[in-house]
């Protein structure tokens, strides 16, 4: 029996991070897998009573909350650490992982994220042209503070990655999908080399969103 158990819907960039961290840290780990709708159901609210992805649980002790969910991880299962010590470098982490939260994700990767992927993939709509438009001026200030946070480091937890990699990746990503990408890396070639970095880990081959669909569709 798997020690870890994440409920998602398969393509959730949050989910991504944290099986991407469980598989990192070598944890013992399964997916329950969610239908478009079935996060705003009793049994779901249940998890997560907000109705978000990813729900989890580590045996009978449950949990929601990325963030949480992440520095929890790195807590029981110690090696390697992908937290660091140091206080500023673990504020700065702490930054960039609200960085992704608040700014990253809100109005920009759930918007061109999902009028490039999830809503075509996934619900048959249209993408809305307009809407990605719209998104470009936020996209380009997360991506210039990104870059300059990230300088000539490999990645953002500087010569490996942290905690907050991993949620930037998943995030990222979802921008890779369109014309938008080359237009937000121009001058930032820093941040496409972190991302085929990241991308290239195990970890992260393992779960992109076909992965974790056929995954889903096995258990």
């Amino acid at each position: 029996m798997s020690d870890f158990t994440v409920w998602t819907i398969p393509g959730s960039p949050f989910a991504r991070a944290v099986i991407a961290v469980l598989i990192e840290k070598g944890g013992d780990w399964r997916l329950e897998s969610l239908e478009p709708g079935m996060t705003k159901q009793a049994e779901h609210l249940a998890r997560q009573p907000f109705g978000k992805m990813p729900a989890f649980a580590h045996g009978d002790f449950s949990l929601y909350e990325t963030q949480a969910i992440l520095r929890y991880i790195d807590r029981v299962l110690p090696e390697p650490k992908l937290a660091p010590s140091d206080a500023r470098a673990l504020a700065r982490m702490d930054q960039l992982l609200n960085i992704s939260d608040n700014y990253l994700f809100r109005g920009v990767s759930n918007v061109i994220g999902f009028q490039r992927i999830v809503g075509p993939m996934l619900l048959g709509m249209t993408t809305d042209e307009a809407a990605i438009t719209a998104a470009m001026p936020d996209a380009h200030c997360v991506m210039a503070e990104l870059s300059r946070l990230l300088g000539k480091s490999d990645f953002f937890g500087d010569d490996a990655p942290n905690l907050a990699d991993f949620m930037l990746a998943a995030q990222v990503e979802f921008l890779t999908s369109g014309p938008e990408w080359q237009v937000l890396t121009k001058g930032r070639g820093n941040l496409e080399r972190w991302l085929a970095r990241m991308a290239a880990r195990p970890s992260m081959v393992r779960t992109t969103m076909p992965k974790l669909q056929e995954l889903g569709r096995v258990a």
